[in-house]
């Protein structure tokens, strides 16, 4: 079947379902477009997202803050990358190198980002395709990108190797992190550099980007960045639910989940926001979410605010928003919100029925923080005027839900999970070619 065909019967399938449902407007059509992929670079980027050799310390891998056992994040509000142990809720503070504040924000879940829709990454969106640039890509570094890279997924992937809180490590305790608080991230002897000849001098990366490239030029970052983003897009690639088998007529749902539906698409006008396959309209909304932690701020700017997508355009009006989440598999991927400030998928669901109402009340227990207590971790929200700001910049209006409806609301969130993706279709592998501990 042609991609006109499948589109066109897609449509109808879609039509053909919504006037027995009580919904504003059509359900979204299983159209979404993925591109072919190379698996010998598949299976180079699974060993590569796996290896600690790619931190500072070797110590964390792309896996420790995006693992499958929790929803391909790390199942906390805000993570701990260089200076903790262990994964997940389980993860501690290294006594002898212990963090030196959390990670800022939540880390997001990994599934569809392979799909051509996704094309600005970040909960601030800092990074996107760009067409009138040289490199196709703006990137929060300032000035032009490098060349290489095949996708803004694959520029994303790669900047978490510059953050000393998350991969690159404390103050001059390697060579990376050294290049990194100088500033020198690109070119020669910087960190991207150092960590490329760290890569190739282990024989079978070598040999497998050898097997990879058409030419004789050396390995570049952009190389590693573009199999690791390839590896993501084969991997978690979740298109398979209850709800993508209901639009296609494969299937159908239970009936507490079409009933959820029905409300999602019509009373509690969820889909404002969360529209399209994957229910994320790729826009930005100040919706009142708590604040936690240290905040998205210079080192210098001790305050603990995150104005989310300002950061990136400067425009007032730009307050406090931030990019629209993707629902699939959402019922794996808690806590919630660019901070993670709710545990539970409930919990978060609510904020939604009143968001300033939710933000006033709003206490840090409903958040996961692992390790011990940073004075940041709620620090924020005991400052009336911050709160007071936060709430003045919501834009979504108070929705009255019966309890049944909130229920009947998660029954069709649990429909868009797809098993399969959740699990990962590779896996995680028991080994790696550095040698070093894989994150099981």
């Amino acid at each position: 079947m042609s991609g006109l065909s499948r589109k066109i019967r897609n449509l109808m399938v879609a039509i053909c379902l919504v006037p027995s449902l009580a919904i504003a407007g059509p359900l979204p059509t299983p159209d979404a477009e993925f591109p072919d992929l190379d698996m010998r670079s598949v299976r180079l980027g699974q060993q590569l997202f796996y290896d600690p050799i790619l931190s500072g310390n070797r110590d964390v891998s792309c896996a420790t803050c995006h693992h499958p056992r929790f929803g391909t994040s790390d199942g906390v509000s805000l993570g701990i990358g260089d200076g903790g142990i262990g994964l997940g809720p389980d993860r501690r503070f290294d006594p002898d190198n212990p963090p030196e504040q959390r990670i800022p924000r939540n880390a997001p879940a990994l599934f569809n980002l392979g799909a051509t829709e996704f094309t600005r990454f970040f909960h601030d969106g800092r990074l996107e395709q760009d067409n009138t640039r040289p490199s196709g890509i703006r990137t929060p570094l300032g000035g032009e990108m490098e060349k290489g890279f095949k996708s803004a997924l694959a520029a994303q992937a790669m900047f978490p190797v510059l953050s000393g809180d998350e991969m690159a490590g404390h103050y001059s305790e390697s060579d990376v992190a050294q290049a990194v608080r100088q500033g020198f991230l690109t070119g020669e002897g910087g960190a991207w550099a150092i960590l490329t000849a760290r890569v190739t001098a282990i024989p079978d990366y070598g040999l497998a980007f050898e097997g990879l490239k058409s030419s004789s030029d050396p390995v570049v970052f952009a190389d590693i960045a573009n199999v690791i983003a390839d590896f993501i897009a084969f991997e978690w690639r979740a298109d398979q639910s209850l709800f993508d088998l209901y639009l296609r007529g494969e299937n159908t749902m239970p009936e507490q989940a079409i009933a959820g539906m029905e409300l999602f698409y019509g009373k509690a006008e969820c889909d404002t926001c969360h529209s399209g396959i994957f229910q994320t309209d790729q826009q930005y909304h100040a919706i009142a979410m708590p604040q936690i932690g240290p905040g998205k701020a210079a080192r210098f700017e001790r305050h603990n605010r995150d104005i989310g997508r300002m950061r990136v355009t400067g425009d007032p009006d730009d307050a406090y928003r931030f990019r629209t989440p993707s629902l699939r598999n959402v019922t794996e991927t808690a806590p919630y919100g660019h901070s993670g400030a709710y545990r539970s998928l409930e919990t978060v669901v609510r904020h939604h029925l009143d968001p300033v109402a939710a933000l006033k009340a709003y206490d840090v227990s409903q958040a996961i923080l692992p390790g011990q207590p940073f004075e940041t971790d709620d620090a924020l929200m005991t400052i009336p005027e911050e709160v007071a700001a936060i709430a003045d910049a919501n834009e979504l209006a108070p929705v009255m839900l019966s309890d049944q409806e909130v229920q009947d609301i998660l029954s069709f969130l649990a429909a868009l999970s797809d098993p399969v993706a959740v699990v990962g279709r590779l896996g995680v592998p028991v080994t790696v070619p550095s040698g070093l501990p894989v994150d099981q």
